[in-house]
Formats: structure tokens, C-alpha cells, sequence
């Protein structure tokens, strides 16, 4: 129903943020309320969530972290509050990784996921982030051949890759991350 809203951030506390837009606040529960400063004007990505006893507004920063959130509530058994805390504590890039290389030990270090619920996480969407906006990132799939052609098996390359901080490094700065992390 919404897309996104645009206005002033009013008020945030730790569930969610305001956002006053033409004279009207909006309560949009937000993974991480703190990113958004008050008086800020921005635009947040939101998403309706609507039950038969509740309907509530979660807003996100990005395109990206809003397509992974419905994603993750699609997921049997993950609902809104699970999809929020994987999205507080996990950088999104890290999640796909995760997700796509099936590696359950690193969803499991969210809170409410245990290891049904993270084997269920990657029954449902891996291989599901090829076609959308989180498509794998490219440099996720770079640092993977960059490691195959240097002799590393799968198996060690995706215990690293959930470790890595994609969003903030260029890609030689992955790989020697990468070989550190290999080599320890």
C-alpha cells in the first residue's frame, strides 16, 4: 500500500521511529531507530504489515533491507520481530552470504533463530536473491573465484564470507580480509 514516505523524523525510541509528513505521524517500527536523526528529513521505504488484529507501518533506509525484510517474513515461521532482528544485527550483504552459501551457524547468531529456523531460512530463499535488488553482490561472487583460483575449497570459503563487511570495503580490501581470515 505504501512504498515509501517521505517527512521529518519527530520523535524514536528503541522500537521505531516518527515521521511527520504533511501533517501527519507516522509510527514506523525500524530495525535500528538510531540511524535516523531527528529533524531529519528523509525518505524510508516502508511496508504494511497487515493481521487480522493489527496492522503496523516497518519502515527501512533502503530499497534493498525493505525487499530482504519480505523476503524474510515469507519465510515459515519468521515473522515481523525475527525479520527486524536480523536486520538490526546483520548487514545485509552478510545475510544473502549466509543465506546463499547455507550457512546455518551464521543465521543462527541471530536472536529467535535457532537451527530449525535457519535451515528453514535457507530451504526457502536460497538461490531466490539472484533476480531482485539484493541480487548476490557482485563482489560477494568476485572474492569467491578470486579464493577458488587460489585453491580454496567451498566449504572454507563459506565459513568466511559471513564474516566479511561488504558494504564497507573495496574488493582487494575483501580479499586480503578474505586470506586473513583463511589463514588464521
Amino acid at each position: 500500500m505504501y512504498s515509501y514516505i517521505k517527512g521529518k523524523v519527530v520523535d524514536r525510541n528503541a522500537t521505531h521511529i516518527c515521521l511527520e509528513s504533511n501533517n501527519i505521524g507516522y509510527a514506523i517500527k525500524t530495525a535500528n531507530p538510531y540511524v535516523f536523526q531527528l529533524t531529519e528529513n528523509c525518505l524510508v521505504y516502508t511496508y504494511l504489515h497487515v493481521r487480522e488484529d493489527i496492522q503496523e507501518l516497518y519502515g527501512f533506509r533502503t530499497n534493498e533491507e525493505k525487499e530482504l525484510f519480505i523476503k524474510l517474513i515469507s519465510v515459515k515461521g519468521i515473522g515481523p520481530k525475527g525479520a527486524l532482528a536480523v536486520l538490526a544485527t546483520g548487514s545485509i550483504s552478510g545475510i544473502v552470504s549466509a543465506i546463499e552459501s547455507a550457512n546455518s551457524d551464521y543465521l543462527r547468531k541471530f536472536p529467535g533463530i535457532g537451527p530449525k529456523a535457519s535451515q528453514q531460512i535457507i530451504l526457502d530463499l536460497k538461490g531466490k536473491f539472484k533476480d531482485t535488488l539484493i541480487a548476490t553482490n557482485n563482489d560477494v561472487l568476485d572474492v569467491q573465484e578470486v579464493l577458488v583460483s587460489l585453491g580454496y575449497s567451498r566449504k572454507e570459503i563459506n565459513k568466511v564470507l559471513p564474516k566479511l563487511s561488504f558494504d564497507e570495503h573495496t574488493l582487494d580490501e575483501l580479499i586480503k580480509l578474505s586470506l586473513q581470515l583463511l589463514l588464521k
